[in-house]
């Protein structure tokens, strides 16, 4: 829609010249057609080398756009990113369409199918799954009783999802107003399962704000894993039950993670890192080494800490 209309449904002020947004993107993913917002310093850096046509933002960081990005000042710009994000959202519908197949798929009629699905050859759909609008699902794929994969995702070839399990389901994201009620953030983003994946039985991987939340080639995921919106899960990954990662977290290839440990979001992890069960990790880890305890740190150092703590206990 035309930024003067996008600003009047999300009640902003804006008189400069009117172009043409066609969805919401990161600061350093956006091109010409999107509209961004900075609410963090963190993400100061990238105000200046942001390609954004327009950017939700807070008056005193305007100086720092380049030329011919559009500011749009507001005190509250996630905020207004939690309302816009509602104006580009997909809408949900019930209607079904024909599906595009390869050979020798074996589809339960009881399972239910969106718009525009398209399967390649020797898929295996059972009973009561759900496969949303526009989702590709690619050879010698195997989708157990009542999986729900949403609208967009895409699921490589070779992938195993097990039972109740859900594929793009909405990330956890609301922004607050200042008297304390929850604004929706739509997740307008997606799913993507490469080659070789296996996701184990009433696990969720959320799809993107924006962009693609991404479970890379030949991971496995055990019953009960949650991955939060954004993450970008290494190829190669092992993870174990009721194990979680929060947000836009970033993991290197061959981690892997043990029973009811939870990573924070917004961190970034080595290749083949390990994280003993029962850990939190909270900052970011360098590749190549195990780590255990709350919050985490090097295997070794935990076991020291621990005899220390039974000595004091001994006395």
């Amino acid at each position: 829609m035309k930024l003067t209309q996008l600003s009047k449904e999300i009640g902003l002020e804006f008189s400069g010249d009117d172009v043409e947004i066609r969805g919401l993107h990161t600061l350093n993913e956006a091109d010409s057609s999107h509209l961004s917002f900075f609410n963090d310093k963190k993400y100061l850096k990238e105000l200046p080398k942001t390609k954004a046509a327009a950017v939700l933002i807070e008056e005193q960081y305007t100086e720092l756009l380049p030329e011919g990005v559009i500011a749009l000042i507001t005190d509250e710009p996630y905020l207004k990113l939690a309302l816009a994000s509602k104006l580009f959202a997909y809408k949900i519908g019930t209607e079904s369409g024909e599906i595009t197949h390869g050979e020798n798929c074996d589809i339960d009629p009881k399972a239910s199918f969106g718009k525009g699905v398209v399967l390649g050859d020797n898929v295996i759909i059972m009973a009561g799954a759900y496969i949303g609008d526009n989702v590709e699902i690619g050879s010698n794929t195997l989708i157990y009783p009542n999986v729900s994969i949403y609208h967009h995702s895409k699921i490589g070839k070779n992938c195993i999802i097990h039972s109740g399990a859900v594929i793009g389901s909405d990330g956890y994201g609301f922004a607050h107003t200042k008297t304390g009620e929850h604004v929706k953030i739509y997740q307008n983003g997606n799913t993507v399962l490469e080659d070789d994946v296996e996701i184990g039985a009433n696990s969720t991987i959320d799809r993107a704000v924006f962009g693609t939340t991404y479970i890379r080639k030949g991971t496995k995921l055990d019953n009960l894993i949650q991955i939060g919106h954004n993450c970008d899960i290494g190829e190669y990954s092992l993870m174990a039950g009721q194990s979680g990662i929060a947000g836009s977290t970033k993991t290197g290839r061959n981690l892997v993670v043990g029973g009811q440990s939870a990573i924070s979001g917004h961190l970034e992890l080595g290749d083949f890192v390990k994280v003993a069960a029962k850990s939190g990790v909270t900052k970011p880890l360098k590749g190549g080494k195990t780590y255990a305890g709350f919050p985490a740190i090097e295997h070794r150092d935990w076991l020291r800490q621990q005899v220390k703590l039974a000595s004091l206990l001994k006395r």
